[in-house]
């Protein structure tokens, strides 16, 4: 009896393991369509991208040191991503009124995407956490900046089909946007 005991809990501490990975996505998965609310309060759909690669990076809060400098490089590359085919968007649990702020702010040059349930993480299998709140000054005014969920760092490439060619959960925020286009390069020259 023992025995059989000791068997089925085994069995439902691997059944409980595998439930709690099972959202987690690998290359050459396919990601299904999705959309969110953008920071130019348009709803941005996946299924709209025409370009030849989707860059999605997930970042923990809009106006913080890391998640900026991510932002800012992304920004910086803009032009190398166009002429690569590439579009970028980075996403967040920020309502959009903060991802408004952010990108006025460090003048940035692609869509944000407002994720305060974490829906899209979860498509993604992108841990979260409880959101939170921090203030910020923008032109000169104090603002509260709350988001629903706070997003691990993450980044993915998708091709034009949606299915995911490279994954990092172990991002460097600063260099990010560099590695990225290495990656991509080396995708296309194969």
């Amino acid at each position: 009896m023992k025995n059989i005991l000791s068997s089925i809990l085994i069995i439902a501490i691997a059944f409980t393991s595998f439930s709690q990975n099972s959202n987690e996505l690998y290359v050459g998965d396919k990601i299904s369509d999705f959309s969110a609310s953008a920071d130019n309060s348009t709803i941005w759909n996946s299924n709209e991208v025409k370009t030849n690669f989707l860059v999605v990076y997930f970042y923990p809060a809009a106006m913080t040191g890391g998640c900026t400098k991510q932002a800012c490089a992304y920004r910086d590359d803009k032009a190398s991503f166009d002429k690569m085919g590439v579009t970028v968007i980075g996403i967040s649990g920020d309502e959009v009124e903060n991802l408004k702020h952010f990108k006025e702010s460090y003048q940035l040059n692609f869509p944000l995407l407002s994720d305060v349930k974490g829906t899209i993480a979860k498509l993604f299998g992108v841990p979260t956490k409880d959101g939170g709140s921090i203030t910020r000054e923008f032109n000169g005014e104090s603002f509260l900046l709350k988001r629903g969920v706070t997003a691990s760092r993450w980044t993915f490439v998708l091709d034009k089909n949606q299915t995911i060619i490279y994954k990092n959960s172990e991002v460097n925020a600063s260099e990010d946007s560099k590695n990225i286009q290495e990656i991509i390069k080396n995708f296309t020259a194969n």
